[in-house]
């Protein structure tokens, strides 16, 4: 009877060959003095391939049997027995070239990290309401390719090849997709997309905290469609609140935490058309300094103390226009925009005598966080500088990561939690001007502040979730090699020379799709600068120029004013109590209703409102 046995071994066995016992003193194949000839014994082995039912992973059979036939080989009939011995997969041996798979960096980074997701998924809690303190990271403009780009450019700043650097919300552990379009658009714009992590309802582009139902640039459409934020929420309930920018704070991503407006544009009451103006409509700005007010007018019996942390740019819709108004640093004639004569900045410090209003880096750093009870920063006439021009300002500037720093020490005074939004605005305007240097110097710097807040805060009590609004038309291109540097011209593996394109010139791995175009600024550090000049939608031939430069603005191919925003998923990443929840791809207003399931926020402020 034929046997099959399955043998697992790490060794191949050797053919061998048994001649049968000969009849004595005579020779193979034929009968001795003693007796006849003996049969042939075999055993005979033959490679199985992958796939094979009894070897997956392939491996020998070994067959057994005695050769009656004297062929030398063992026929099917012949076959008394047979045996395998399987190749071995990874996971159960070691030893040869499986050890080039287990001991390989890669391989051994891969099951770190899928032990750290088992640790992640195990600490999971559903319980509602855990988040004590929430912050909102919003990267303007940042979409999956700038996020990618600013990686590998912190990692050669640091003497990596780059490719394999973390930003620190890399590391978080939880992830997924938001679906940034607006109700009307399918590429959006900061004030519908942020308005929609604010209040869980998505909206049009253009407009700020109100929900579809209104009419662009209408003041009188916005009665019926104001819509409750986070941060509303979060006053009410009794936290500490705060926004941060590095854009004009009245910008439409800050504003959509605290304003309510038919139109982003209408910063300070001159950019209100004169017929809205005589409809009661109320410019940001001046939503902002009434913020308390205006939070309480919506709600009876409600007594809130209003926002503690504001700190951006923008100075000049606060202030009148009038030469007499303007700051130190003011860098036009006239520093203030506003036709109603109102010094918004004095009305904010005669409501908060206790309160600081601060315009400079000293200042600012004079500021104790122990004892400062609210703090009001202008930091510059319209937007701050970028993170690689900061040193221009005149007055100076406090980076994104001191004023994250300074604002979580301020707000975590009190007890009851705090909620902190925190825009880095630049990265949008680097984009929008075409030029991918600033763009990710400020995400680099983004990402640092995002790192000071989770040094600052406790993982056990405080939700941190780092998104876009939306991204732009940037690209990463060619077939660069591992290391080439991020801002350079492509140079393909092995090679040292830059790759040439049909026209016969190099070419650069990042580029746009749209927008302004070429630009060798060389050593300038404002994007914004770029706009002085006209757009150029040729090729250029940029075999001496220094493509890594800070003024060097990126090719573009389609000629525009100013390149657009793109319409495609924004990475979100989280970490704290309820970050599980961000998995998947989801409509963009899901964020609010994670921030809102962490903190319990609607049922602290029914609570307080009762």
């Amino acid at each position: 009877m034929k046997t099959l046995k399955y043998i697992s071994l790490s060794i191949a066995v050797a053919l061998v060959g048994c001649d049968g016992d000969d009849g004595k003193d005579g020779t193979n194949g034929a009968d001795g003095v003693s007796g006849k000839n003996g049969l042939n014994s075999l055993i005979q082995q033959t490679y199985v391939p992958v796939g094979h039912e009894t070897c997956r992973n392939s491996g020998v059979r070994i067959d057994s049997g005695v050769d009656v036939n004297e062929n030398g080989l063992l026929d099917d009939n012949e076959v008394d027995g047979s045996e395998y011995v399987c190749s071995p997969t990874v996971t159960n041996v070691v030893g040869g070239s499986v050890d080039t798979t287990t001991n390989n960096p890669w391989f051994s980074a891969g099951e770190e990290k899928l032990t750290q997701a088992v640790a992640n998924n195990a600490a999971i809690t559903n319980e509602a309401g855990k988040a004590k303190n929430i912050i909102l990271f919003v990267g303007d403009g940042m979409g999956i390719s700038t996020v990618t780009a600013a990686r590998i450019l912190a990692g050669q700043k640091m003497g990596k090849l780059g490719e394999e650097h973390q930003l620190s919300f890399d590391k978080f552990p939880f992830s997924g997709f938001a679906k940034t379009y607006n109700v009307d658009a399918q590429t959006p714009d900061s004030a519908g997309t942020m308005t929609a992590m604010m209040s869980g309802v998505k909206t049009d582009v253009g407009v700020i905290g109100v929900a579809e139902g209104v009419s662009r640039g209408s003041c009188d459409s916005v009665s019926g469609n104001e819509l409750v934020t986070a941060l509303e929420l979060a006053e009410i309930a009794g936290k500490s609140t705060g926004v941060i920018s590095t854009a004009r704070i009245t910008h439409a991503t800050p504003a959509a935490t605290y304003a309510k407006s038919a139109d982003r544009n209408w910063e300070d009451i001159s950019d209100i058309p004169a017929d809205e103006t005589a409809n009661g409509c109320e410019d940001i700005a001046s939503q902002l300094v009434n913020f308390e007010a205006n939070l309480e007018a919506r709600f009876t019996g409600l007594n809130v103390d209003g926002m503690e942390v504001m700190l951006g740019g923008g100075r000049r819709h606060f202030l009148p226009k009038d030469a007499a108004f303007n700051s130190v640093d003011a860098t036009s004639a006239i520093e203030g925009d506003r036709t109603d004569g109102r010094d918004l900045t004095a009305e904010w410090q005669a409501s908060y005598p206790t309160g600081h209003y601060v315009i400079d880096r000293n200042s600012f750093n004079a500021l104790n966080a122990e004892t400062t009870e609210r703090v009001f920063g202008l930091f510059n006439e319209s937007h701050m500088h970028y993170e690689a021009d900061r040193g221009n300002d005149l007055a100076g500037e406090p980076s994104l990561t001191e004023m994250t720093e300074k604002a979580i020490d301020i707000l975590d005074n009190n007890q009851q939690g705090y909620f902190l939004m925190v825009e880095s605005g630049r990265i949008d305007h680097g984009h929008h001007a075409g030029n991918a240097y600033n763009a990710l110097e400020d995400t680099i710097e983004f990402a640092k502040a995002v790192q000071s807040a989770v040094d600052a805060t406790d993982p056990e009590e405080t939700l941190i979730i780092v998104t876009a609004d939306h991204s732009h038309v940037f690209t990463m291109a060619g077939y660069p090699k591992r290391g080439n540097p991020i801002l350079g011209k492509v140079i393909a593996v092995g090679s040292e020379e830059p790759t040439l394109a049909a026209d016969g010139m190099p070419y650069t791995t990042l580029g746009y799709t749209n927008g302004l175009g070429f630009k060798n600024l060389g050593m300038e550090t404002d994007a914004d600068a770029g706009y002085a000049h006209p757009y150029v939608n040729t090729r250029q031939n940029l075999t001496e120029i220094d493509t890594t430069s800070p003024g060097f603005h990126q090719e573009a191919l389609v000629p525009m004013g100013s390149e657009t925003h793109a319409g495609e998923d924004v990475g979100v990443y989280a970490k704290g109590p309820g970050a599980h929840l961000i998995t998947g791809t989801n409509e963009q207003s899901m964020i609010y209703h994670v921030i809102n399931h962490a903190s319990n926020l609607v049922n602290q402020a029914e609570a307080a409102l009762d």
